[in-house]
């Protein structure tokens, strides 16, 4: 048993969990996640380890409420148990000097980006955030990336906080701006990483495709054990088939496959709903009683 240590409430259907798990703070590294069970019967789902203190021995884990484990794990306070966190599972993401490096984030990719800008930072590289979100509402970690980030942008679908429109967006603007100062020598920028839904991570790709600036990507395939047996999490890079949990979940976004990975990510929809449907006749039954 995982005892959540605190919970906080970032946005209307995000939220945070600061979780005692002393053995996998002292191994993890920026880029890794963790599989999370809540209870006997729950299903196993990935979630991208935001932070960690190794003297404290605490992790913390970000979720959206989406379908019936994260509507269960959302319902969590502070003080109970998740049964089951394993890891840290993934590769750590690749961390170096590069340079100037651009870290995009859409909705709840904020706090995956925000180990990586910190590891960034220490290794001497100049961060760029972009950090978007469906309105300021929503926007989450804004001071904590923004200390870590030499350059901080917002974007908001809504237009109701910084850029008004979709990340891949300011991103394209941003680096036709530095192609046209640098007299076409180029952009200046190493690097860019991209975390977020499937599709903001494609329109990020297809942005920096033509600049041939490499960018990588984390993906959010389905996952159940997150060890490589299953094959769930398979996805098709550069022509040949990958498994994110064990090969990843980092990889070279103009490698990717994503229309395949998005068809993937479909196949248990009507699944999922049923289940979700069935979760709330039955807490509107005990509502009842």
């Amino acid at each position: 048993m995982y005892k959540i240590v605190k919970k906080e409430k970032l946005a209307e259907t995000i939220d945070g969990f600061y979780v005692e798990a002393p053995l996998i703070a002292k191994k993890a590294k920026a880029g890794q996640f963790v599989i999370v069970r809540i209870n006997e019967e729950g299903e196993r789902i990935p979630l991208t380890i935001a932070d960690y203190d190794r003297a404290t021995g605490i992790v913390t884990l970000f979720s959206t409420r989406v379908g019936k484990t994260t509507t269960l794990l959302s319902g969590l306070k502070q003080g109970d148990s998740i049964l089951d966190v394993v890891g840290p599972l993934g590769n750590p993401s690749e961390i170096e000097k590069f340079g100037k490096v651009i870290l995009v984030a859409g909705g709840v990719g904020a706090a995956s980006i925000l180990p990586i800008a910190r590891e960034m930072k220490k290794a001497g590289n100049y961060v760029i955030s972009i950090v978007g979100a469906r309105s300021r509402d929503f926007v989450i970690l804004e001071k904590e990336i923004r200390d870590t980030s030499d350059e901080m942008y917002l974007c908001s679908d809504d237009g109701s906080v910084g850029y008004h429109g979709f990340v891949s967006g300011f991103l394209e603007d941003y680096l036709e701006e530095k192609l046209s100062a640098g007299n076409n020598k180029g952009t200046g920028i190493a690097r860019v990483v991209a975390i977020g839904p499937t599709l903001m991570m494609r329109a990020t790709v297809e942005v920096t495709r033509p600049f041939n600036i490499k960018t990588i990507v984390s993906l959010n395939s389905i996952m159940v054990d997150g060890t490589g047996m299953c094959g769930g999490c398979r996805v098709e890079v550069g022509g040949k088939t990958k498994f994110a949990c064990v090969h990843g979940p980092e990889f070279d976004g103009h490698q990717v496959n994503f229309e395949l990975l998005l068809a993937r990510q479909k196949i248990y929809l009507d699944q999922e709903k049923e289940c979700m449907n069935i979760y709330k006749h039955k807490c509107m039954a005990e509502k009842k009683k």
